[in-house]
């Protein structure tokens, strides 16, 4: 379904007066305006495209109906995000889960929706129907060869599906790893693995990266073989100067200080993007800046400063993407959720006065450092991020018009309540 422009332009009128007042309030005390406002219009966070159904855990499932049954279905929804909030502009897919059965109609679709394709991600942690090795023990790190060559193979294969779709890039997470002491070898796991990457990294076309995204556990307990960024970055220094290293928020520790990760990979030049979500106690996949939204302004803070420092251009310098799990929210409604959360924090960092952190810094002022960031968390951005959505064509408040529009019913009523979309 598409959502017609009169339809955004009536819910824009009637909110109008309103922002209005709250954006001439708040311009009135920042700097730059027009450049942070310029800033969040070019901003895009890629959706990936098995996040758009209700997700699950090993307990249970309960779907909210109307989910996308296809590739197809899956394309239109992120295109009704687009439309409403003017920054969710790319999809990120998922081989073999949403294998394009037309890569040319798949390309039209995608551009009519005004979306274009992120990363591409590799799937090794689940044995498909027909496959003819397990990934029980392990991918890449196998110990029998004929299975690392299987999963070689599979990711060539994806970067060929990507090639076609118009991507540049491969993002490969593996559940790689050990449940028990003595069960595996570190150093032949790591070798294995590195091999194995290698294969694939050979595969890359001139101008693709290849991300590779760690995590701490799950659903290895023991031992993960890419198991924080150090094993990430010695992979990725191993590989090459197409080789980065992806952040997912919630693939830490607790308590792990994610701001502090994000600046030295980014000194390094090895930070090659991020998956977005929340947690309270591990890989929760809960909606972006819900849990801990001054732990998302920080992360922020450091992306600014970092990629500034480099000269990166915020809105292409690194890949921006959800991944989220929707247990019991609305699929659609929490990634307009996350979507505002992360435009906000990205908003708040660009209001943070550099020049005074620093100089409070090099004075070992630690009051006034404290005093300057948490003056840009503190400041209500929310007009400004509207702002930028208004002059995007895209709607003022987001969630409040796919819940006018009762957007969820329609799409049950086309495709049904019970559907369940492909993925996790």
């Amino acid at each position: 379904m598409k959502i017609e422009r009169y339809q955004i332009e009536e819910h824009n009128s009637k909110l109008a007066q309103s922002h209005q007042r709250k954006f001439e309030f708040l311009a009135q005390d920042i700097k730059g305006t027009e450049d942070i406002i310029a800033k969040l219009m070019k901003f895009q966070i890629a959706i990936p495209s098995w996040a758009l159904g209700t997700g699950g855990t090993r307990f249970a499932r309960f779907s909210g109906g109307g989910e996308p049954r296809s590739l197809e279905e899956k394309i239109e929804d992120i295109g009704v995000l687009h439309q409403l909030n003017q920054s969710s502009g790319a999809i990120s897919l998922h081989i073999p889960w949403d294998i394009p059965e037309n890569i040319q109609a798949t390309k039209v679709l995608a551009a009519q929706h005004g979306l274009r394709f992120d990363a591409m991600n590799s799937n090794t942690f689940q044995d498909q129907p027909g496959q003819k090795k397990s990934y029980k023990f392990g991918s890449m790190q196998h110990v029998d060869k004929a299975v690392r060559q299987q999963a070689i193979d599979h990711n060539i294969e994806v970067i060929k599906y990507g090639v076609d779709l118009g991507s540049e890039s491969l993002t490969v997470w593996l559940a790689d790893g050990s449940c028990f002491p003595g069960q595996l070898s570190f150093k032949r796991a790591f070798e294995n693995t590195l091999e194995s990457l290698q294969e694939v990294y050979a595969a890359l076309p001139e101008k693709w990266k290849i991300f590779v995204e760690y995590k701490a556990f799950e659903p290895n307990f023991y031992s993960t073989t890419v198991g924080d960024w150090g094993q990430s970055l010695l992979y990725t220094s191993k590989l090459g100067p197409k080789a980065y290293t992806l952040v997912d928020l919630g693939h830490h520790l607790p308590n792990a200080n994610i701001e502090q990760i994000v600046s030295l990979l980014l000194m390094e030049g090895k930070l090659g993007g991020f998956h977005f979500n929340d947690s309270k106690y591990g890989d929760d996949d809960l909606t972006a800046g819900s849990v801990k939204p001054y732990q998302l302004f920080l992360i922020f803070n450091e992306l600014v400063a970092g990629m500034d420092a480099k000269g990166m251009d915020h809105a292409t310098g690194l890949g921006w993407m959800i991944d989220a799990s929707h247990n019991v929210k609305d699929p659609l409604e929490d990634l307009l959720q996350s979507v505002e959360a992360i435009m906000m924090a990205y908003a708040q960092a660009l209001l943070v006065d550099t020049l005074g952190l620093e100089e409070a810094r090099l004075a070992n002022d630690v009051v006034r450092c404290q005093e300057i960031l948490q003056h840009a968390f503190r400041t209500d951005v929310r007009p400004l991020v509207a702002e930028a959505r208004l002059r995007a064509n895209a709607a003022v408040n987001p969630v409040a018009l796919f819940r006018e529009l009762q957007i969820r019913e329609k799409l049950i009523g086309e495709r049904g309540f019970k559907t369940v979309a492909t993925g996790l």
